[in-house]
């Protein structure tokens, strides 16, 4: 690292200390799927660690969960790497997210009670106050929460563990860009909306929303502000949440 400051970000610590593996993996999917961790640099666990105020024991097993989900692969002596997702991959991964979530979601609406729409209107309130700050790693958080615990409701555990690991191979590069142009929180309030359709019944306003939703996820909201002159999409660099500083973080 290059011993400069840098701005606030999605791996700005310290971490509580409990369950400090799963806030570290927590916070490493953020990064991959926003494009923060940048897929082809490599990053060390001890780097990333002294980011969070933890050891590099925590970081190391997050990295090791990624590795077996077949997200980042090691690299010898150096640290992991992002495996990079094609413009086919994401196609694909849209294309499942669809053949499930759409009809996931119908179930999960049909099961829902009135205390989980009041649960799932809080999380909605806290996606929309995310947008309209341009929190991008908060809002990432706030709508993977509202999304998997309405799914949740479906009450099929391989259904939700599937999207689960559909949702962390998206790659949502667009987002920064959206959130300072003041724009994100017109996708936030899709999130009221569905929960309006499913308290009115209205399924097929409720699936119409959804499917809008997942346009979101392949279009704008992964569409990167920049693009190298090799054509590869990458992220802009230097951002509020950037946090890779040098093309890779040494440890």
């Amino acid at each position: 690292m290059n011993g400069e400051p840098m701005a606030p970000d999605a791996l700005t610590g310290p971490l509580q200390r409990t369950n400090l593996r799963e806030q570290v993996l927590a916070l490493v999917r953020q990064a991959l799927v926003s494009g923060e961790i940048r897929p082809g640099d490599i990053y060390s666990a001890a780097a990333l660690a002294t980011r969070l105020g933890v050891s590099s024991s925590p970081v190391r097993e997050a990295m090791l969960t990624l590795v077996n989900e077949g997200l980042m692969e090691p690299v010898r002596n150096r640290g992991y790497r992002v495996i990079p997702m094609s413009e086919h991959d994401l196609d694909e991964v849209y294309t499942m997210r669809l053949l499930l979530e759409v009809p996931g979601t119908l179930q999960a609406a049909a099961n829902a009670q009135p205390e989980d729409l009041t649960r799932l209107t809080v999380i909605a309130d806290e996606i929309e106050k995310t947008a309209r700050e341009g929190d991008v790693v908060g809002f990432l958080e706030a709508d993977r929460r509202f999304h998997l615990g309405l799914l949740q409701l479906c009450d099929n555990r391989r259904l939700v563990d599937t999207v689960t690991a559909m949702r962390d191979q998206t790659r949502l590069y667009g987002l920064e860009a959206l959130a300072e142009r003041g724009v994100l929180d017109n996708s936030a309030h899709e999130h009221h909306h569905m929960l309006e359709a499913i308290a009115r019944n209205d399924m097929d306003s409720l699936e119409n929303l959804i499917r809008h939703h997942l346009l979101h996820v392949r279009s704008d909201w992964a569409r990167p502000d920049s693009v190298s002159p090799a054509g590869d999409r990458r992220p802009r660099a230097g951002g509020k949440h950037d946090i890779r500083g040098t093309s890779a973080i040494e440890g």
